[in-house]
């Protein structure tokens, strides 16, 4: 019986009406719609190669799609405080996937980064983003008296490192480096000292520095971008077709589904560089149009994060509004030459099942969050020492009172002065 309420308590009716979670529905089915047209298209000439229909990539994303439409419309009805209670056994479970890829994974493309499932691959490293973020929303929750201090924040961070390594070992630098932006974002929002901050971030740049000396070809991948014309047949070459199939498209550009640079020319064309295929496509145009479109999600976010009066619920609003936002700019930056070329998907555009459903996932917390009508007491993490050193400085001095003697006369006022 007591199995039962609980199950029953565990999710809440579907939520309605909301001003907030309209708009992010709106602009999330808008790069929904966008995305799937654009992997029908630009995974024509991969089908051709794979010797299989011009459809059959489309028709996995839309099973994709199908199981991300489920997970979002889960994590919508989804009671939130339930969900960040069971933050820390999600973060290890996640940490278990990604020790089994190191196992028993499937590799591909030069790394190992799925679990083959037989009815789907997974890629464990994409849900644990999720989970990084609603377990950063519980540590604040549970320990934020605790994380102005290096060494408690060392020690209760330890799952997301460890997490971040692993997807580094697979080798993925560039997921890894958005865990970590988004485990960064949600401390900064969470009120960590810059003093801290500065170290994070250091010890980061000084891991990410270390790796390279480490993996020279890492190295010479990750900085081609800086200089692209030096080896065009090499890791050049991606950043050279994606700068031609971008200029070829001009103004409007080909048409959809007139794209040259997806049979053949151009590596990942429906994946790392699907946006490349949709600007070709449909021009600048269009290119600006699925930025406007990342923007409005960015606002639709921030706006559900401010208007939120739990603070738990908010920094799990900030984790993704980071996440999508993050990815998108790095993988933009990557297509047209201003960052490497590290293998981070477009969100809602890039083909890939289990990015597609966690970020679905994601959107239905968003929504969940948009509609939550809690409150929770200040986490603000704080830097106690400063703060009372502060309230003993600023607190009014007053003038001990002096004991008399029971037999001394009373002290005159200052009128009989």
């Amino acid at each position: 019986m007591a199995t039962t309420r609980e199950a029953r308590g565990l999710f809440h009716a579907f939520p309605r009406g909301n001003v907030q979670g309209r708009a992010l529905l709106i602009v999330t089915g808008l790069l929904v719609a966008l995305g799937t047209v654009a992997v029908a298209s630009a995974s024509e000439g991969q089908s051709a190669a794979n010797g299989a229909s011009s459809f059959s990539i489309i028709v996995h994303d839309l099973a994709y799609l199908t199981l991300g439409m489920f997970a979002f419309y889960v994590a919508a009805r989804v009671r939130l405080e339930r969900l960040v209670h069971r933050a820390p056994a999600l973060i290890v479970s996640g940490l278990a996937m990604l020790a089994a890829v190191m196992v028993v994974g499937v590799s591909a493309n030069g790394g190992k980064r799925w679990l083959n499932l037989h009815l789907i691959f997974l890629q464990p490293s994409e849900l644990f983003k999720l989970f990084t973020v609603l377990f950063l929303a519980w540590l604040v929750q549970h320990h934020h008296d605790e994380l102005n201090n290096w060494r408690q924040l060392a020690v209760w961070t330890v799952p997301v490192w460890l997490g971040a390594g692993l997807i580094v070992l697979e080798p993925d630098i560039g997921t890894s480096s958005v865990v970590l932006i988004i485990a960064v974002s949600i401390l900064a929002v969470a009120g960590l000292s810059r003093y801290l901050l500065t170290r994070v971030i250091g010890l980061g740049v000084i891991a990410m520095v270390g790796y390279m000396f480490a993996k020279p070809y890492s190295a010479r991948r990750f900085f081609s971008f800086l200089h692209p014309n030096s080896d065009l047949q090499g890791a050049g070459y991606q950043l050279l077709q994606s700068r031609i199939g971008l200029g070829s498209g001009g103004l409007t550009g080909l048409g959809l589904g007139h794209s040259r640079a997806k049979w053949g020319i151009l590596p990942n064309p429906h994946t790392d560089f699907i946006f490349t295929i949709f600007g070709e496509e449909l021009g600048f145009i269009g290119a600006m149009v699925v930025l406007a479109l990342f923007v409005a999600f960015l606002f639709a976010a921030l706006a559900i994060a401010r208007r939120c009066s739990n603070q738990v619920y908010r920094l799990v609003a900030v984790g993704i509004a980071t996440w999508i936002t993050v990815e998108a700019l790095i993988n933009v930056a990557s297509v047209v030459g201003w960052w490497a070329v590290t293998g981070i998907p477009l969100p809602f555009f890039s083909y890939g099942g289990t990015a597609l459903i966690s970020e679905l996932a994601a959107v239905g917390l968003l929504y969940n969050v948009a509609h939550d009508q809690s409150r929770s007491s200040d986490l603000t993490i704080r830097e106690y020492r400063l703060t009372n050193f502060r309230e003993t400085i600023e607190r009014p001095r007053t003038r001990p009172r002096v004991a008399s003697h029971p037999y001394a006369p009373p002290r005159p006022t200052r009128r009989e002065y």
